[in-house]
């Protein structure tokens, strides 16, 4: 007989899966997690889903758009879902309330999967988080003006701190292409039209929503805005030398340093080639050569494009594999030419699995950088830790997308954005007892945001939303700044159109002041409901509707007109350019704007921004940029002159500053070597005010055509009254390079103009070099950058400066 034996035993913990588990290494993890998923579940993380989150709190609903079919999210989400497109970006909701949606969607997702594998929300950020109530700030073409990449980047981790306080991982930003003609509809979410300038500018952007633990994406990948005559989505007419190094040199300077993790191709196809479709560009260039290992999104529509606009695919599924070759990781803004036709195909034979698995990897790898594969991730998004999660209606209004902080760093980049063009002492108003403030600017509170700012781009289709943000107009700023003077506002014409019937009513009233205050510009919008934006490209440069003619009404009453413009792109001015008292220029300056402009106005703030695109003198001379060749100048066998009226760099300030003593360290080195270069800037004036030292490089002699100069290296010089800096410069032969004719980027031995400038056109002291030595070819891994040290001044002479 045997006893019975109590046996106490240690109850097993189920085993992390090896995708689960952050101990092992990234690789390992999600090759585990590929090899035990279906071809189902793998092609179903290769796209996003177009949403709206629920202003109650409640899950996403799939977003109908009229470009595609209706999504059946409780068919999918047993596969698993790669993104959720644009929950806060697609209508308006409560910041607090679109985060409790998005955080239970993500557990409907990670619960109805077997993997428990989140979906990455991505939104827009071109000008801020493009959501409902948060900061619209200043657009692109602004944060070129500034020509500060450190205080970009610190408004870029603020934007990035608001999307990933509210669960958003993705952000579509920064643009990095470059203006090539400024017809284009596009251009104020560029930030202009010198890549080297677009180079360092959205490099320090990506850094800043990187910081904030945010993908950012490098869009347009490449050619987009060299459509021929500025359409929008139209064929890019260039050659390679163009292409490689003007279009493609920002995103190769990105992709080196900014850390970006994501890259959307563009629509546009180069010499027939889509870009969407592109294997040289995206695989051969883009990881191959570059280095680059994050994952391509498509833009939005930009697979099915393939067949439907380009016509190189006969059907979804050779749209979806030519994409794939090509390598595209994701398809955007929801599945179409990724779901069953992509999958039909892949059973078919058609396209081989290994092309879906290349892809996967890339989404899996950054989903588990984000840390989405982890074991005990939690949907809830850190604006929502320790709320109660059960009371939606206490949540409302308890996340801040719009706080202090926002608005003061807002306020910042709109103060060092302002460009003042023309002054002729008007400026600074000094109390004025009458301003008439004349234009369509003038009492429109959304004249200083762009097309993808929230209030634009989404509350337009929701007229009965309050706008969500305050944004005082010109009158009540300049009412603000100048409160003992009287104001009196004219509207005078619209934005567009031709009626003229407000013209009497703002002579009279402009003949009555001391100072006029015209208030010009655009009205962004998409696709044809503004003059500038997505889709609303100008046929020419000339102000839209009957502005020139508003303002040259104004010019004839003989009070002084200092014409402001609140604008996407830069427009020919007429006789303004010379008998206005003041031009001041802005593009799209955000929330902070009015506020900024009025302090320029009043002399609190002196104007620092310098031009990131030229100005031109007359409407129709166009394309034209300053990076251009010898041809591209005025000449006498043609009556177009493309002269612009304010060129690229420029910009005025109140006080004024004298550049001197130039030195050079060494007049002569190898191909493999470098400059140093020094010279001292003074402010000869009585207040404060900051200059801008740009260095541009004349080579008067290459193997292939050359721009007359391009720009390789810049700094801000802060200057108290009387003070002095002195700044010296090492520039590495490696920025003379350019790609020759076999297609190679070269240093070419020979002379070599070295220009300290206040502008591309105001020249201020120029270096004569000299390279010696063989050609040296370079590649991806040259220096890119000059190397400037600002010191305080100490006088006398600097030997090797």
């Amino acid at each position: 007989m045997t006893a019975n034996v109590a046996v106490e035993t240690t109850p097993v913990t189920p085993a992390v899966p090896v995708w689960n588990d952050p101990a092992h290494d990234t690789g390992t993890r999600v090759s585990a997690l590929i090899a035990a998923m279906t071809v189902e579940e793998k092609v179903a993380q290769l796209f996003g889903v177009w949403v709206g989150a629920s202003d109650e709190g409640g899950e996403v609903a799939p977003y109908q758009h009229d470009m595609e079919e209706p999504v059946d999210l409780e068919a999918l989400l047993p596969h698993g879902l790669g993104q959720l497109t644009r929950p806060f970006g697609t209508a308006p909701v409560d910041p607090a309330l679109g985060a409790l949606s998005l955080m239970r969607t993500q557990a409907r997702v990670t619960a109805a999967n077997r993997f428990g594998i989140p979906a990455v929300a991505h939104e827009e950020c071109l000008a801020g988080f493009a959501a409902w109530k948060a900061t619209a700030y200043p657009v692109p073409l602004s944060w070129g003006a500034t020509f500060d990449p450190e205080l970009v980047r610190r408004m870029a981790a603020a934007i990035g701190r608001d999307m990933r306080s509210v669960g958003v991982h993705q952000g579509l930003a920064p643009v990095l292409d470059v203006v090539r003609d400024a017809r284009w509809g596009r251009v104020e979410e560029t930030i202009g039209e010198d890549p080297y300038l677009v180079g360092t500018v959205a490099t320090a952007y990506v850094q800043g929503l990187e910081s904030a633990g945010i993908v950012a994406t490098l869009k347009h990948f490449a050619g987009y805005s060299a459509s021929r005559a500025g359409r929008n989505l139209a064929p890019v007419g260039m050659g390679p030398r163009e292409r490689a190094d003007v279009l493609l040199a920002p995103f190769e300077m990105a992709v080196r340093e900014s850390g970006a993790r994501s890259v959307m191709h563009a629509y546009t196809d180069t010499d027939g080639v889509p870009s969407a479709a592109d294997e040289q560009l995206l695989t051969g260039l883009l990881r191959d050569t570059w280095g680059f290992d994050g994952t391509v999104v498509a833009d939005y529509f930009g697979i099915a494009f393939l067949k439907t606009l380009h016509g190189v695919a006969g059907d979804w599924a050779e749209a979806a594999g030519a994409a794939l070759r090509a390598g595209v990781d994701v398809e955007l803004p929801t599945v179409k030419t990724f779901g069953a036709p992509l999958l039909d195909a892949v059973s078919a034979g058609l396209i081989p699995e290994d092309l879906v698995d290349r892809a996967l990897r890339r989404v899996l790898t950054q989903k588990a950088q984000l840390g989405l594969l982890d074991a005990g991730w939690s949907p809830v998004p850190p604006a929502l830790e320790g709320a109660a999660l059960a009371d939606p209606a206490a949540l409302r209004g308890t996340v801040d997308l719009d706080g202090d902080a926002n608005r003061r760093l807002a306020r910042e980049v709109a103060e060092q954005a302002i460009v003042l063009l023309r002054n002729d002492g008007t400026l600074p108003l000094v109390r004025p007892r009458r301003i008439a403030l004349v234009g369509p600017g003038a009492d429109e509170p959304t004249a200083v945001l762009g097309c993808y700012s929230f209030p634009v781009h989404v509350g337009v289709r929701h007229p009965r939303t309050p706008v969500g943000i305050a944004l005082p107009t010109l009158r009540e700023a300049l009412r603000r700044e100048f409160p003992g003077t009287e104001i009196v506002t004219v509207r005078g014409a619209g934005i567009d159109g031709d009626d003229r019937s407000g013209f009497a009513e703002a002579v009279r009233t402009a003949r009555g002041a001391d100072v006029v205050v015209a208030a010009l510009g655009d009205r962004a919008g998409l696709f044809g409901r503004g003059t500038s934006g997505e889709g609303c490209d100008a046929d020419t440069l000339a102000l839209p509707g009957v502005q020139q003619q508003l303002l040259d009404a104004l010019l004839d009453t003989g009070t002084p007109v200092v014409a402001t413009l609140l604008a996407g792109r830069p427009y020919a001015l007429g006789r303004a350019v010379d008998e206005a008292a003041a031009i001041v220029q802005s593009f799209f300056p955000g929330v902070e704007g009015t506020g900024a402009l009025a302090g320029v106005l009043s002399g609190r703030v002196n104007p620092s921004g310098r031009l990131p695109v030229s100005v031109p003198r007359g409407p129709g001379a166009q394309p034209a940029t300053y990076l251009a060749a010898r041809l591209a100048q005025a000449t006498e066998v043609s009556s177009i002159d493309p002269t612009p009226a304010f060129a690229f760099g420029h910009g005025l300030s109140y006080t004024a500053f004298a550049w001197s003593r130039l030195t050079v360290g060494n007049g002569e080195s190898g191909t493999d070597g470098e400059f140093t270069l020094g010279c001292s800037v003074r402010n000869t004036g009585d207040r404060a005010g900051t200059e801008v030292v740009q260095l541009y490089v004349h080579d008067p002699v290459a193997s292939v055509v050359q721009p007359v100069q391009r720009l390789i290296g810049y700094v801000r010089v802060p200057l108290a009254p009387g003070g002095s800096s002195r700044v010296t410069v090492t520039v590495p032969a490696d920025l003379a390079s350019f790609t020759g004719r076999d297609g190679r980027r070269v240093v070419e031995p020979g002379a070599l103009e070295l220009r300290l400038a206040a502008s591309s056109t105001d020249i201020r002291l120029v270096a004569k070099v000299e390279l010696t030595g063989a050609p040296r070819f370079v590649d991806h891994t040259r220096r890119l950058h000059a190397r400037f040290t600002v010191t305080a001044d100490t006088g006398g002479s600097q030997p090797g400066a």
